[in-house]
């Protein structure tokens, strides 16, 4: 049973919010674009989700040349909820407890079969911003019961500097602005509404600890994208495996074995986040991916054409590295590109705006100047940049759980997405030059 305390969020700095001597309260992630189940900012180098045995196993699993393109490991939390004397509802971790924590896979509609998880200490740290991921499936993709679960402690908690806008279906700016991503507060509220629904004693809940691979950006641009041509999984009942497969038909996931799951950019020229999430991405035609990509490398100025040639580095090493990759399937998992918004000679044009003068009356210096950036024009230092692979609930390999299906050679449909996406980018490259 687990005795979590109220805490007031409000007293607590962004590095780590502890409730009582070991709980530490759960904040959304602000910068989630994508995915279905809600994911929780642990401390600023680390984030946590729901706990489904197959992914962690996968990540336990991991072969050493894939470690760069994935996020780290970190363990396991036990997650109990606590509502207050006004309904809302905190989320608190606690060091994981062998056999206590109801885990993922123990709830409806999972029937994989439970194994025991290995215990690893916890270790916390602190310094900068925060990232975004996904899984587990939850209910519906509406959003008829998330205003049951509206809580003033998220709002007040999850906060950013930067204003996330949210774009609608006809590409016009919502005049909403908001300091978070708008796709985490949904899937936070839903996540909430499940457990609660689901658990009425207090149980606990086991969760992943995962590294935040958006730490090190300042103003991150996160581009979350489903690869492969196939969705469902080996275990998939035939009507789950029907309605991927329709989605994959009736997307760029049939055409270029990559469709959009969700994005945030920064734009020097507003200073907002700009944000799009998978409806829009499932809609798309292969013209229509184009332009997304080609958004997500703009700025609201320019086009990082300075992002080409690091990004298109990375893709091409990652895809060596999954072609030797025999018998591996990685179905319905996803890839984060991430770049700084605010990154190298970007930054200059943040600097000459009269919002970011002003923001410089403190003396600090500007993000552009900081750990050896430059915003000169011609600078030669290429920009940071980052790509992930997340979410591994349905992959699967050769000797895996017992898996009885076994696959031949690598993930042809994750690498035509590769491919897909490269043969674009360098398209891309070749007409803005």
């Amino acid at each position: 049973m687990c005795v979590c305390q109220t805490m007031e969020v409000g007293k607590y700095g962004k590095n780590a919010t502890r409730s009582g001597d070991r709980g530490v309260l759960l904040e959304p992630f602000i910068h989630q674009v994508g995915g279905h189940s809600s994911m929780m900012r642990y401390d600023d180098h680390t984030v946590c989700k729901p706990l489904i045995t197959r992914e962690q196993r996968f990540y336990e699993s991991l072969p050493p040349e894939m470690k760069e393109f994935t996020p780290e490991y970190k363990g396991v939390v036990s997650v109990c909820f606590e509502g207050d004397s006004d309904g809302y509802i905190n989320l608190v971790a606690y060091p994981y407890v062998e056999n206590e924590a109801l885990e993922q896979d123990d709830l409806p509609e999972r029937d994989q079969p439970r194994r025991k998880h290995s215990r690893r200490s916890l270790h916390r740290s602190s310094s900068g911003t925060e990232h975004k991921e996904e899984k587990p499936g939850l209910a519906s993709d509406s959003t008829e019961s998330i205003q049951e679960t509206k809580s003033p402690r998220v709002d007040l908690h999850i906060h950013s500097d930067v204003p996330f806008q949210m774009l609608d279906g006809n590409s016009g700016l919502s005049s909403e602005k908001i300091s978070y991503n708008p796709w985490s507060l949904r899937c936070h509220k839903q996540q909430l509404s499940r457990m609660r629904s689901e658990s009425k004693d207090r149980k606990l809940y086991k969760f992943l600890l995962l590294e935040n691979v958006v730490h090190h950006f300042k103003f991150p641009c996160v581009l979350d994208l489903k690869m492969g041509t196939r969705q469902h999984g080996d275990d998939a009942s035939e009507e789950k495996a029907a309605r991927q497969m329709k989605k994959c038909e009736q997307s760029t996931s049939a055409t270029l074995g990559v469709r959009v799951c969700g994005m945030q950019v920064y734009q020097l020229d507003t200073g907002h986040y700009l944000c799009r999430n998978k409806y829009y991405g499932r809609g798309l035609s292969i013209e229509g991916f184009r332009n997304a990509l080609y958004q997500y490398l703009h700025n609201g100025i320019e086009l990082r054409k300075d992002l080409f040639e690091p990004v298109l580095a990375k893709l091409r090493s990652l895809k060596a590295v999954l072609e030797r990759q025999a018998s591996y399937r990685f179905y319905s998992s996803s890839l984060l590109i991430i770049y700084d918004g605010k990154d190298s000679r970007a930054g200059m044009f943040g600097e000459r705006r009269p919002e970011a003068r002003l923001k410089r009356v403190d003396g600090s210096v500007p993000e552009s100047l900081q750990d050896g950036g430059s915003s000169e024009p011609g600078s030669s230092a290429q920009p940071k940049v980052d790509v992930r692979m997340i979410d591994f609930a349905h992959s699967t390999f050769k000797g895996f759980r017992d898996d009885p299906t076994v696959h031949d050679g690598p993930d042809m449909g994750y690498v035509f997405g590769l491919e897909s996406l490269i043969n674009i980018m360098e398209q891309m490259r070749e007409e803005n030059q």
